[in-house]
């Protein structure tokens, strides 16, 4: 077994009501190891390195450590803070509003236990999630709620001790024609190796609607394993902006199953790499019932010796006649050190159907760029310029506050092209 597993899979003190589940997770996490090369949904992400680092199982110092983050602005229907997957009461806000419910799963160690009974890992990182997760939140929208201000899940990873190793679950449930804004902010306090795992579920009843903006500016040097499962009822809208600029090794899988007639799914997304960052997405869109959309279009930049892959599978089963199902994903390497490697894949099992696909990898316009230097822009700004309006071009509708925030994350982090004489 790997020094990783080895450092996380020994004596833990848990409540009775995981115990069960964590022993569960834990043999068949013994049993399966960590995925290799061999592993088709991970061939393009190593792990060797990883498998011989050690964490401590946790940060027991987490409640007191003082950070500095900066939240989002604007107003909230609630506000949950996590440090390094520990819960931060006196950094939340929390109020009364009429239709939601926000319940701390950490504080109700059987429900969690309900929630990862309910829904079986899928891969080893699921497991190591179930066997480590001790906390988490659900959110209850109830049916026909229309909840204003949006609720913000801040997850902070800041230095500890040592290295450590935290995992959370999140549960969203929108009741029939219930709406909800989520906003999830991953964001490092500072530089730190720490490792983290969140597996979240999105339940969407008929005609609710979910707007989901996920923004990952994780430490530098951290390695993030996120999943997030949704599953739509029928006429239901998941809508879904995500931008991955963070962590030294991050993976996302993006599940969704629009599961009723007329479910919608449109995600915009955007990762920019430098360094030595690696960042590995998954989006897998199932379309299970008639008439049913999705329209998905992400952006990814990769500059200095970092590597970007993106899969995004779209399948139509039999009898989801009537389906449109659109998937695109430009791509631009900012050095010849960089990589990015795209895989679309479109399966259908369904008659009527309209589907297209399609993924580009190359360079800014030589021509565009001779355009702005020939206005006086120097090479850097220009070449900035461009690659700010590349990944803006997805995310034009988010609101003016939110895309100033947004905008200013991508400036910190984006990618420098090496200037040319």
């Amino acid at each position: 077994m790997s020094a990783l597993l080895e450092s996380l899979l020994g004596e833990r003190a848990a409540p009775a009501a995981l115990a069960g589940v964590r022993e569960a997770a834990i043999a068949a996490l013994r049993e399966r190891g960590l995925p290799g090369p061999r592993d088709e949904a991970w061939k393009y992400t190593s792990l060797r390195a990883l498998e011989q680092r050690r964490y401590a199982d946790g940060d027991c110092g987490a409640r007191m450590r003082a950070i500095d983050v900066g939240f989002l602005p604007g107003p909230s229907a609630a506000r949950l803070v996590f440090v390094n997957g520990i819960h931060r009461e006196d950094l939340s806000e929390v109020g009364a509003v009429t239709g939601l419910d926000i319940e701390r799963l950490g504080e109700r160690p059987d429900e969690l236990a309900a929630i990862l009974r309910s829904a079986p890992p899928v891969d080893a990182f699921g497991e190591l999630n179930a066997a480590l997760a001790l906390d988490g939140v659900r959110v209850r929208v109830a049916a026909g709620a229309r909840i204003q201000a949006p609720v913000q899940i801040v997850h902070v990873g800041t230095p500890a001790d040592g290295d450590v190793a935290w995992s959370l679950r999140v549960q969203v449930e929108l009741g029939d024609g219930a709406q909800l804004r989520l906003i999830e902010h991953h964001v490092g306090s500072a530089p730190n190796a720490n490792l983290g795992s969140i597996v979240a579920a999105y339940r969407l009843g008929a005609r609710a609607r979910l707007d989901l903006i996920q923004l990952q500016d994780g430490a530098e040097g951290a390695g993030l394993f996120r999943r997030s499962d949704a599953v739509l009822g029928s006429d239901a809208i998941f809508d879904l902006h995500t931008v991955e600029v963070g962590a030294q090794l991050a993976r996302h899988d993006l599940v969704v199953a629009l599961e009723g007639r007329g479910a919608r799914l449109r995600s915009r997304g955007v990762f920019a790499l430098r360094g030595r960052q690696h960042a590995d997405t998954r989006l897998a869109v199932t379309h299970a019932a008639r008439d049913t959309a999705c329209d998905i279009a992400w952006r990814g930049v990769a500059d200095q010796r970092s590597r970007g892959v993106f899969h995004g599978a779209i399948t139509v089963a039999a009898g989801a006649d009537g389906a449109d199902a659109q998937l695109s994903n430009k791509n631009l390497l900012l050095s010849a050190q960089a990589e990015i490697d795209t895989q679309p894949v479109l399966e259908i099992h369904a008659d009527e159907v309209k589907a297209a696909h399609g993924a580009t990898v190359g360079q800014l316009d030589e021509r565009a760029l001779f355009y702005l230097r020939s206005r006086g822009l120097p090479l850097d700004l220009a070449r900035r310029m461009l690659v700010a309006a590349f990944c803006g071009a997805v995310l034009d509708d988010l609101e003016p506050a939110l895309r100033a925030r947004v905008d200013a994350l991508l400036a910190a982090r984006l990618p420098q092209a090496e200037a040319t004489p």
